[in-house]
């Protein structure tokens, strides 16, 4: 009965845990895709001989649309609870 009384506790520990992985999972989203388009636009400003218009414009659009997406799953999760 022990055995069982364990695996529910840890069961229970998981789930609490659920927000704070999912929080941690898109810190590092968004921070892969910032530096992706930060990148990408960095490679388009050399080739295209602009200033760094694309790399910036490209960096923002990244934080921009990883934010509102985690605002969005946050606002479901929260319907739904």
């Amino acid at each position: 009965m022990t055995a069982q009384t364990n695996n529910r506790n840890h069961l229970q520990q998981m789930h609490q845990m659920g927000p704070i992985l999912m929080l941690s999972a898109w810190g590092f989203v968004i921070v892969v895709a910032s530096l992706l388009f930060l990148y990408v636009g960095h490679l388009l400003d050399e080739w295209l001989g602009t200033a760094p218009n694309f790399m910036l414009g490209l960096f923002f659009l990244a934080i921009v649309t990883t934010i509102g997406r985690l605002y969005q799953e946050a606002w479901l999760k929260r319907k739904n609870v």
